[in-house]
């Protein structure tokens, strides 16, 4: 299988350098940049299939570099955190990434996460560009919001609507069970594949997303339980 290409954009010598020859040895193809302003022109000549980028970089930060990114792909993106209770993290999330993981961090747990989000974007062995969608195929109509299953795409009152993979799984979770509530736990297992206990705000950003381009109440908050599409 080839290497799979990926963008890595740190500050800290030490750190990138470690990194770098970590990801390398578990068959990874590394482009790493030390700032937001050559991480995107890297980004730009090499097109890979996943970004990692620290929040703090000089030049460009890391919450405006995932920006440019999300303005002009729908690639992977996991930002790097030095503090878990950071507004930094809320504000990647928000900017269009996909997942992030705190610093310092475990090499294994990076890893992890990586190759999970690759899963879920039908890389390094996944099955098409969105992954599996759940449920039989076909077109589901919710009210003006249509979601074709088969074709991944979705209209609101006939327009297309634009969503990341990420925001397409979630909805596509919705979707195969209307009306039902499903907790962050069994979002962030589903969509997200973790095995283990995650960090619902990502979750919670995502949907905010969602509801953003198909409707703020299209998808209901059920206090204390999760959310549910509305049928």
């Amino acid at each position: 299988m080839a290497e799979t290409p990926v963008l890595f954009v740190e500050d800290d010598d030490v750190i990138r350098e470690a990194t770098q020859l970590a990801l390398e040895r578990d068959g990874f193809r590394v482009t790493a940049m030390p700032d937001g302003l050559s991480g995107l022109d890297a980004f730009r000549a090499q097109r890979p299939d996943i970004a990692l980028l620290d929040v703090m970089l000089p030049g460009m930060d890391g919450v405006s570099l995932c920006r440019r990114i999300r303005d002009e792909s729908t690639v992977p993106v996991i930002m790097l955190s030095a503090r878990a209770d950071s507004i930094d993290v809320v504000l990647g999330l928000e900017a269009g990434a996909d997942d992030y993981v705190t610093k310092p961090f475990d090499g294994s747990v990076l890893m992890a996460r990586i190759r999970a989000v690759l899963r879920r974007f039908g890389h390094a062995g996944g099955g098409g560009e969105h992954g599996e969608a759940p449920g039989d195929g076909g077109i589901l109509a919710f009210g003006e919001l249509e979601v074709d299953t088969d074709g991944m795409e979705v209209r609101r009152s006939g327009r297309p609507v634009a969503l990341t993979p990420t925001e397409m799984r979630l909805l596509l979770e919705f979707s195969a069970a209307p009306g039902t509530v499903l907790s962050r736990d069994k979002l962030l297992e589903r969509v997200w594949d973790y095995g283990w206990g995650g960090d619902t705000r990502v979750v919670d950003v995502h949907v905010q997303r969602l509801r953003a381009k198909i409707g703020q109440d299209r998808i209901e908050t059920v206090r204390g339980f999760g959310y549910k599409l509305k049928s």
